[in-house]
């Protein structure tokens, strides 16, 4: 597929998997239930699951394609077939299971027993996992985002005046650790005795895992650069975007035990959208969208930080998932129409 490509192109493995995807939940809804209702039920599942995984996952794709169109030819072709399964199979099925063994302390074919036969139970040790979860997984979305609007080189602006500040204050050692650190403290300082002693240690190590990735990626392009293997933006970037996507995947994950205890129904909804996300990334890479849209790239990162926000607030209170999903995609929807006033008026200044 390259420029020309139709946008339904882009998407047909997507609705391959949709259709597989919605026909296995249909298979999976008569076992569990026996009746058409039952089934139709599941299938319903499936089809919000999807959708709410592609509402959470605009800033994803737009962030995957920003650190793609850098890459090389073969890691973007390594992450998008390789990475993406991983993605989809790892976060979405295995991850779920880790956490159990983790907290039950139990073994992974006990926990996919759990799963299988005792949903119920598996979806309780899910939820008392949340806060390590959104402490770690807020951190670094933060961390993320901040680096983004906290860089000296950056000379594209959306909110100007906040921008600018930051950027201006981008060349002050640490700044946004420091902020991210501030975040973590008062947070934990809002839960009492065990949570706040959770929240603050996983809070710290997804500082440490942002930092640690960040360090690794750089080391390993610059080696391989030396060995003249490939170029920057190659296995360190590899690492880095799949650490990102684990980080956006948290919140779907912990989400989805809202409407279904069965870890089966779930990995098949999530997948099916993380098949969407696949698709805009690289529609977003091929087409030079990120270009072509002034503002785009800004929506997504302020996305991200309200999501990592979001996270936060929720170890002290609950936030539903579709507020979450909204709010991102409103911030994206708002970044697209300055980037496409911002086109008009250029135009209009040439005319």
């Amino acid at each position: 597929m390259g420029p020309g490509t139709s946008l339904l192109s882009y998407f047909r493995w997507a609705f391959i998997v949709t259709a597989l995807g919605l026909a296995l939940g249909a298979v999976v809804g008569w076992q569990m239930t026996g009746t058409i209702g039952g089934t139709l039920t599941i299938f319903f599942i499936c089809c919000v699951l999807a959708v709410l995984e592609i509402s959470l996952s605009f800033d994803n794709a737009i962030v995957n394609a920003n650190k793609l169109k850098d890459m090389r030819p073969e890691w973007q072709r390594r992450f998008l077939t390789w990475g993406i399964l991983i993605a989809v199979f790892g976060m979405r099925i295995v991850f779920p299971l880790l956490i159990v063994v983790i907290a039950a302390k139990v073994g992974p074919w006990e926990a996919i027993h759990l799963a299988a036969t005792e949903p119920a139970e598996y979806a309780r040790i899910m939820h008392e996992a949340h806060l390590p979860i959104a402490a770690f997984g807020g951190t670094f979305l933060m961390m993320v985002g901040l680096s983004f609007f906290f860089d000296h080189e950056k000379d594209v602006h959306w909110a100007r005046w906040l921008e600018r500040q930051m950027s201006k204050y981008a060349s002050v050692r640490g700044i946004e650790i420091a902020f991210v650190l501030i975040l973590i403290l008062l947070f934990s300082r809002m839960l009492e005795g065990e949570a706040s002693r959770v929240f603050l240690n996983a809070g710290i190590w997804g500082l440490l895992t942002f930092l640690l990735v960040d360090v690794l990626g750089a080391l390993i392009d610059r080696a391989q650069e030396t060995l003249h293997t490939a170029a920057k933006g190659g296995l360190g970037a590899f690492l880095y975007l799949e650490v990102l996507d684990a980080s956006f995947s948290f919140d779907g994950v912990i989400g989805a035990f809202a409407l279904t205890q069965n870890l089966f129904v779930i990995a098949i909804g999530l997948g099916i959208g993380a098949m969407y996300v696949r698709s805009m990334t690289i529609m977003l890479v091929e087409k030079g969208t990120l270009t072509q849209y002034r503002f785009l790239e800004h929506g997504a990162f302020y996305a991200i930080l309200m999501l990592s926000v979001i996270m936060f607030a929720q170890s002290v209170i609950h936030i539903p998932e579709l507020i979450t999903g909204l709010g991102g995609a409103t911030v994206i929807g708002a970044s697209f129409w300055s980037s496409v006033r911002w086109n008009r008026k250029q135009e209009m200044s040439e005319g």
